[in-house]
């Protein structure tokens, strides 16, 4: 169900309790005496005004007390001798035909009465009460119940009986109020008109000043003049003011309880934290508590293991002893050799435990000798090295040293050295063809290479004959 099908349940409420004030505040006066039953209302019955109880009076000349209206008016005597008791608290005036003014006039003034010739009227001069229920349209045209009342006084019944009605039997103030209540409610929608829903429900000074300067300017006049009606506003207030608008309201307390519930969750939050700061302050101290209580039962275990072994250990001894004594009792012989040999077993670990030192040492002497050997090789390895590329070096360079000093003479014998070489790499002959070489001389440079070239050319014709298709 969405929240315009639920209505205004505040509103509702707000209405419902000023319906209740407003039966509470109405005279009640059909009420019996007091121990007597209350009789059923009946709408056709109507209670006696002052006007009906002075005709009824008329009639009789014993003294009379009627049922009580709006004012509890008395009329004693007989026919033309009639006296009227006004009570204290009501504002009457007397008038008698052929007089311009009043003969009496005034708050709970009594007089002779002639029923023939005179006539009164009695107005209640307690302070009203006027319960205003103002549907307004506020600047944002949003529906607005402004509930508020006022409470005025008769202040000059002179000016009052003559401006205002007075003439309802039942209720002579009733006609009053419905026009004052019908001017505030003017003056309010008026004034909410030019406010926002916002203004309306925080502030309502600005409303009641505005109500309180217009009911007085109609009730008391404006200034001293003589044009109000004889009244006094004795308090204006507002009572309350609510949206009509379920939705309308809900949406304008929204940011608030959005705040609320923020600050709420946060005020969780920190109390959640706080119980978990706790809850592991707690953890912590259980968890040391029980570290302690273990490392006490290990101490204690622990203790209670050493005074186990040691309590053994006595035990052990005691009877090694003891058996050692009935031995030695037994055969002294047996004891020497006893001795002989833990003496012989004391000096074997002696021994060993020295031939194992020796050993620790020498095989760390060797260690350390074969790490310098080894250093040392690497080192001696690394200067060979550094030798042997620089004999390298020297070497090519006097290889080209020698290669630049040639002469064409030491060239000849290189190639004539070189001979037997080329002639192995070459190809052996299918068949032996000779040269003769006669024309030279072989002792000159000259010569020898001539014979070179015709050997050579005789080697290049051989090979293209033997080459196929020639």
């Amino acid at each position: 169900m969405s929240a315009a099908d639920r209505g205004n349940a505040y509103l509702e409420q707000v209405v419902a309790q000023q319906a209740v004030l407003e039966d509470d505040l109405r005279a009640r006066r059909n009420a019996a005496a007091p121990g007597a039953a209350m009789p059923p209302a009946s709408p056709a019955v109507r209670r006696p005004s002052p006007l009906a109880k002075r005709d009824r009076a008329l009639g009789g000349a014993a003294p009379e007390k009627l049922t009580p209206g709006p004012v509890d008016v008395r009329i004693t005597g007989f026919w033309r001798w009639k006296n009227v008791l006004v009570p204290p608290n009501a504002f009457v005036v007397h008038t008698r035909r052929g007089r311009a003014k009043p003969l009496h006039i005034g708050l709970g003034e009594s007089f002779r009465f002639n029923p023939a010739t005179d006539s009164f009227l009695v107005v209640p001069g307690a302070t009203q009460t006027i319960l205003i229920n103002a549907y307004c349209i506020c600047r944002e045209l949003q529906g607005v119940l402004v509930q508020g009342y006022v409470q005025w006084i008769t202040q000059d019944f002179g000016i009052a009986y003559r401006k205002l009605d007075f003439s309802d039997p039942d209720d002579p103030m009733r006609l009053v109020n419905l026009q004052l209540r019908e001017q505030a409610e003017a003056a309010i929608k008026d004034k909410v008109a030019t406010m926002g829903v916002r203004d309306v429900l925080s502030d309502k000074q600005p409303i009641i000043e505005e109500l309180t300067a217009r009911l007085r300017a109609v009730a008391e006049g404006e200034g001293d003049s003589d044009q109000g009606l004889g009244l006094r506003i004795v308090t204006v207030q507002i009572k309350e003011a609510v949206v009509s608008s379920s939705r309308l309201w809900e949406n304008l307390q929204k940011p608030y309880r959005a705040e609320q519930g923020q600050i709420a969750r946060l005020a969780e939050l920190q109390a959640e934290e706080a119980i978990a700061q706790r809850e592991m302050a707690t953890e912590r101290l259980k968890e040391t508590q029980r570290l302690g209580y273990e490392r006490e039962l290990a101490e204690l275990r622990a203790r209670n293991e050493a005074w186990q072994f040691d309590t053994e250990a006595a035990e052990r001894l005691r009877r090694t002893e003891r058996e050692h004594d009935d031995a030695r009792a037994m055969s002294e012989l047996e004891t020497e050799t006893t001795r002989h040999t833990l003496r012989m077993e004391r000096e074997r670990h002696a021994e060993e435990a020295e031939t194992g030192r020796l050993r620790i040492e020498r095989e760390q002497e060797l260690k350390r000798l074969e790490l310098d050997g080894t250093l040392g090789l690497a080192h001696s390895q690394a200067q060979f090295d550094h030798h042997r590329a620089l004999l390298e070096v020297e070497r090519a360079r006097l290889r080209a040293e020698i290669e630049n000093q040639q002469t064409p003479t030491s060239l000849q014998a290189m190639l004539i050295g070189s001979l037997p070489e080329i002639m192995a790499k070459l190809p052996k002959p299918d068949e032996l063809r000779t040269v003769s070489i006669n024309g030279g001389d072989r002792t000159t440079v000259a010569g020898l290479l001539a014979e070179i070239a015709t050997v050579v050319g005789a080697l290049r014709s051989a090979v293209d004959t033997d080459r196929p298709g020639s």
